[in-house]
């Protein structure tokens, strides 16, 4: 007798949630009628020929004039300047990092902003988000850190590229390779042209990063014949001002942080090779004006000063506008180090009226003061 009880009970369960079910799904049948005035009966196609119609085309928003823009490796050094000038601007900015070699106190001044956003994400994974445009610029990009783990330096250019064209291509947004002087390895012509094809060793402690950085400008122009993405790739010399890590191994942030600790002055060689230095604000710019020139100016363009020092020249003004009593020591030359390095800006100054604008001398000057206070010394 009980158990038929149960039974019923059961049956009558049963029968009360199917109903309650029936019931649910006819409210919100009718609430779909009212917000979505289709017929249901028509079945909802998006067929191949649509879809091809609205790949690759750029589907940003409409309803604002700023622009949503991701910025990878955008609490490195550069990256963080990058973003103060896309905020200035009035865009949103995403900010992409893994913290490798950036650093929190590099947006820290950003953080609550608005229109600032930040993702802790490494990569050489994949990313979905939506933008308008993309700088990638995630790569460690000192000797010190790039050959820390070389194998994951070659996966950040390439594995990073190819994730950030494939998200470009998704999106139909324009995209931005910051590459490197370093393409052109130890270089046979003076100043370095962007049609120079390079001296670079494939197989040396530096190619991690050197022929990493050439995977990334193939991959770069394979997607704009390939896929017509809208492609920028800027090649940028060696660049120098605040936030820069004290320990990057750097020559400018070497110096300055050996000479502010009053601690001999580490030469490499004999100091005659040359450099040419760029302020961090003057690179940012060119960065900027790339990404806004036309569609057909899509690089490989120059982004540096030409003005060109010796090592020994720089050492020996880091010394007198230090104050520092340090000393030059001389150490063996690297591997691989380039003895020349200075770029013809001439395509910048023709298709994007672009040039450096900021002395070596007073570059220094707010560098110095920055580690100043960073060492707090």
């Amino acid at each position: 007798m009980q158990v038929w009880e149960a039974s019923r009970l059961i049956k009558r369960l049963n029968v009360w949630c199917v109903r309650s079910v029936a019931t649910l799904l006819s409210s919100l049948l009718r609430t779909c009628k009212t917000l979505w005035p289709l017929s249901l009966a028509a079945p909802i196609r998006l067929d191949k020929c649509r879809i091809s119609q609205l790949e690759g085309q750029n589907l940003s928003r409409n309803y604002s004039s700023r622009k949503r823009v991701l910025v990878t490796g955008g609490a490195g050094f550069v990256g963080s300047h990058l973003i103060d000038v896309l905020l200035a601007k009035g865009h949103d900015v995403l900010c992409v990092d893994n913290y490798f070699t950036g650093a929190r106190d590099n947006i820290a001044h950003v953080r609550g902003h608005e229109r600032f956003e930040f993702i802790r994400h490494d990569v050489t994974f994949p990313l979905f988000v939506e933008v308008d445009e993309i700088y990638n610029l995630a790569c460690p990009a000192s000797p010190v850190h790039y050959q820390h783990d070389p194998v994951q330096t070659t996966k950040t250019s390439v594995h990073g590229a190819i994730n950030m064209l494939g998200l470009a291509k998704r999106l139909g947004a324009r995209i931005l390779q910051a590459s490197t002087s370093e393409v052109y390895g130890d270089p046979s012509v003076h100043p370095q042209t962007e049609d120079y094809w390079g001296n670079v060793n494939p197989i040396g402690p530096r190619s991690c990063y050197d022929e990493g950085k050439r995977c990334a400008e193939t991959l770069f122009f394979d997607y704009h014949r390939q896929h017509a993405l809208e492609i920028k790739v800027a090649r940028i010399f060696n660049t120098y001002g605040p936030r820069m890590h004290p320990s990057d191994g750097r020559v400018v942030s070497n110096f300055i942080v050996q000479a502010l600790k009053g601690e001999p002055i580490t030469i490499y060689g004999d100091g005659a090779q040359t450099r040419s230095f760029c302020y961090v604000d003057d690179l940012v710019r060119g960065l900027v004006a790339l990404m806004e020139s036309p569609a057909e100016v899509t690089g490989p363009i120059n982004i540096g000063n030409p003005g060109e020092f010796t090592i020994r020249e720089l050492a020996e003004k880091v010394i007198a506008m230090t104050g520092s009593r340090s000393a030059l020591v001389q150490l063996p030359l690297p591997a691989d180090d380039p003895k020349q390095r200075q770029p013809d800006i001439s395509k910048a100054r023709q298709h994007l009226g672009w040039e450096p604008s900021i002395a070596l001398d007073a570059g220094l000057v707010q560098t110095i003061d920055y580690f100043r206070a960073k060492l707090e010394l």
